[in-house]
């Protein structure tokens, strides 16, 4: 892991992440928080981010997207790290506090769509080791890992038409990895990385 928190990439979004954290968003009525966890482990052809498709579930507005691991505040929970913590523990196997670490959070994120639950949504990154197991609980459909260069590939970036609701479609931003499309909160959230990892504050 000492070695990741050295590569140039993360060395890269370290500094952004110092120079400017993350905005908090202010509450509003009805919004409750939750928080997702960006994570990074190194690998032969370079660092690799965390990504996994979510189970379909009947009623869940997420149901099936690709997305990063990460869920709602809980009432045990000390604070929104603690909480993008326990759920990537909870949904991967993956354990931050003990195989890993923070090192900032990205932009707070709301849907901008009334259609969605009101909830204010804060991303964190996180370094973990090479040899991290992934074990996928009944929420996770699969879990993958992206690397950091395909992210900063600008043709992987675009337009892109999804299905928002049963059989509406829309065109929306997207990123697209292989078979798998990125889009709603989790591209604005992988958007934002994608600046820190270019240098931008």
């Amino acid at each position: 892991m000492h070695s990741l928190l050295a590569h140039p990439d993360i060395v890269r979004v370290t500094r952004s992440l110092r120079e400017r954290p993350g905005r908090a968003a202010a509450s509003y009525e009805g919004a409750r928080f939750a928080a997702i966890a960006l994570v990074v482990r190194p690998a032969d052809a370079g660092p690799e981010l965390l990504m996994i498709k979510r189970a379909d579930v009947e009623g869940d507005p997420w149901s099936g997207h690709i997305a990063c691991p990460g869920g709602r505040l809980d009432p045990d929970d000390c604070d929104l790290a603690a909480t993008a913590i326990r759920e990537t523990l909870e949904e991967t196997g993956i354990d931050i506090a003990r195989e890993g670490t923070l090192i900032g959070a990205l932009d707070d994120l709301s849907p901008r769509t009334p259609r969605l639950p009101p909830i204010i949504i804060r991303p964190f990154v996180a370094v973990v080791g090479r040899d991290v197991k992934l074990t996928a609980n009944r929420e996770v459909a699969a879990a993958f890992w992206i690397p950091l260069a395909a992210i900063r590939e600008r043709a992987s970036w675009g337009l892109g038409t999804v299905i928002v609701r049963e059989a509406e479609e829309a065109e929306v931003p997207t990123f697209r990895h292989g078979d798998h499309t990125v889009w709603g909160l989790t591209e604005r959230a992988l958007r934002d990385f994608l600046h820190r990892l270019e240098g931008d504050p």
